[in-house]
């Protein structure tokens, strides 16, 4: 066996550490069924209450019942679905309570928070929450509901996790992951839309100006708000 000969082979098919190039990640046949069927019950497409008819569903994604199967673990253990035995899966219905004790909770969160950010970030941090702020406004701007939504929600991940405190971030990721379908509903008309964009006009305005008190009360005021808009439909 000639040693020499497999060695040169081996270095010729490994590349050099400053020549490495980053791979192109590509997604996953879970990861968009998961985001598809996350889509589909934030939209109401999949209304709360409803089971979830695999059969059905998966042949408008086009994928049989494994990759399916996977996907609703995911969504239960965010909270949005439910997982009965011999049943299958049903999207979780609110309570008016419910929702009204987690809006309270994430105030509760998000007003701690707020000062702590203004401490915490940096200024290439804060440029990066402007940055979704902006592109959830061309969303607004282009009428697209779903995409201005996850936006919105990443930005309020992005205030929460800045603060530093990985527990209030934790805490904060599951509720706001159960009242994703149900905060949704609230920008139903154009006014309550426009009321949701000033709210977080007045949020980056805080942030940008690292005034924690006032982004604090800025935070808690607009999940105050988001109860009056969601309130008549839980």
């Amino acid at each position: 066996m000639n040693l020499e000969s497999n060695t040169m082979g081996d270095a010729d098919v490994v590349p050099h550490p400053e020549s490495e190039v980053a791979r192109i990640e590509r997604p996953t046949l879970h990861n968009v069924v998961v985001s598809r069927l996350r889509d589909m019950i934030i939209e109401g497409q999949l209304p709360s209450g409803v089971r979830i008819h695999e059969g059905r569903v998966g042949e408008q994604l086009g994928v049989s019942r494994t990759p399916l199967r996977e996907a609703l673990k995911v969504l239960a253990n965010e909270g949005l679905v439910e997982l009965i035995p011999n049943r299958g899966a049903t999207v979780r219905k609110l309570t008016a309570k419910e929702v009204r004790d987690m809006l309270d909770v994430l105030a509760t969160l998000e007003e701690l928070a707020g000062s702590l950010t203004c401490q915490n970030a940096s200024e290439a941090q804060i440029q990066d929450v402007r940055r979704l702020h902006d592109e959830m406004l061309k969303f607004y701007s282009a009428r697209n509901r779903l995409e201005y939504f996850k936006r919105n929600q990443q930005i309020h991940s992005a205030l929460i996790s800045l603060s530093g405190n990985e527990s209030l971030a934790m805490v904060h990721d599951i509720l706001q992951s159960r009242m994703k379908q149900i905060r949704y509903l609230g920008h139903r008309t154009n006014d309550q839309w426009a009321a949701a964009v000033a709210d977080h006009e007045d949020m980056i305005g805080a942030l940008e100006a690292r005034d924690g008190q006032r982004l604090s009360s800025a935070m808690v005021n607009h999940l105050a708000r988001t109860w009056d808009r969601i309130k008549n439909v839980v």
